[in-house]
C-alpha cells in the first residue's frame, strides 16, 4: 500500500515536471514564432502568437498545431496606391501545419478581424477629404471643392460595403444638389471611393466590412492561407 502511495506521489510529480516543461517549451516557441511569422507582405509594428492545445511538446513533434492565435498592432498595408494603417489585426489559423525546417507554415482554415480607424482611412481616402463615424453602422464623408470659383464644403453620409478584390467601397446614400447643375456630381467625385486592401497573405480575403464607432472593422476568413517567416 505504501510503495502505491509513493507510486503515485512519484507520478504526480513527474507529471507536474512535464506540464512544466511542456508550458516553458511553448511560451519560447510563441516568442520565436511572434519574430517569425510574416502575414503576407504587410509590416507590423508589433505581433503577438498564442499557440493553443496541449500537450505543446506532442504537437511540436508533429509539426502540426490545432489554432495558432495572432495579433498584430500598427499594420501597414496597401490599399490602392496608397498605403493604409490597420490598427490591430486579430486572427485564429486552425490545423496549422509547419515546414520541416520551420521557415513557414500553412493553416488549413483561418478567421480574424481587422480595425482601421477613421484617421487612418481618411489618410488612405484622397486629399481634402475627412472620413468619420456618421452613426447607425454609417461614415461620414467630408469633402471641400470650387464650383464657379467658390470653395463649398460639404458632408454626406455614406454607406461602407466590399466589392470584388478585396476592395472598400465608401459610396454616400444621399448628396445634395441644392438646385446647383453639375454639384451633385462634383460632391460624389470628392467623397465617393474605392480602396483595395493588398498585402494579405496568400489565401485570405475580406469577407465583411462594418463601420463601427472606433472605425471600420473587416472581417477576414481564409482557407489553405500560408504564412511565411
Amino acid at each position: 500500500m505504501r510503495a502505491l502511495r509513493i507510486l503515485l506521489i512519484v507520478a504526480v510529480i513527474l507529471g507536474g515536471v512535464f506540464v512544466a516543461v511542456d508550458r516553458i517549451a511553448v511560451t519560447y516557441a510563441e516568442s520565436e514564432a511572434a519574430d517569425r511569422i510574416k502575414v503576407g507582405a504587410a509590416r507590423a509594428a508589433s505581433t503577438d502568437v498564442s499557440i493553443k492545445g496541449f500537450p505543446f511538446l506532442t504537437q511540436a513533434a508533429d509539426k502540426r498545431f490545432d489554432e495558432v492565435d495572432v495579433t498584430l498592432t500598427g499594420v501597414e498595408a496597401s490599399a490602392g496606391s496608397r498605403r493604409i494603417t490597420i490598427s490591430e489585426m486579430t486572427a485564429a489559423f486552425q490545423d496549422v501545419k509547419v515546414d520541416d525546417d520551420y521557415s513557414g507554415a500553412t493553416a488549413a482554415t483561418a478567421s480574424g478581424t481587422a480595425l482601421i480607424s477613421y484617421e487612418d482611412l481618411t489618410r488612405a481616402a484622397r486629399n481634402d477629404v475627412t472620413v468619420s463615424y456618421g452613426g447607425n453602422g454609417k461614415v461620414k464623408v467630408t469633402g471641400g471643392f470650387q464650383i464657379f470659383g467658390r470653395t463649398l464644403s460639404r458632408s454626406v453620409v455614406s454607406t461602407v460595403t466590399l466589392a470584388e478584390g478585396n476592395t472598400i467601397r465608401v459610396r454616400a446614400d444621399e448628396v445634395p444638389g441644392e438646385g446647383i447643375p453639375g454639384l451633385e456630381d462634383l460632391i460624389r467625385k470628392r467623397t465617393d471611393f474605392d480602396r483595395q486592401i493588398g498585402d494579405l497573405p496568400q489565401g485570405m480575403k475580406l469577407s465583411k466590412v462594418e463601420a463601427r464607432e472606433d472605425g471600420v472593422a473587416i472581417t477576414v476568413t481564409g482557407k489553405n492561407v500560408v504564412l511565411a517567416g
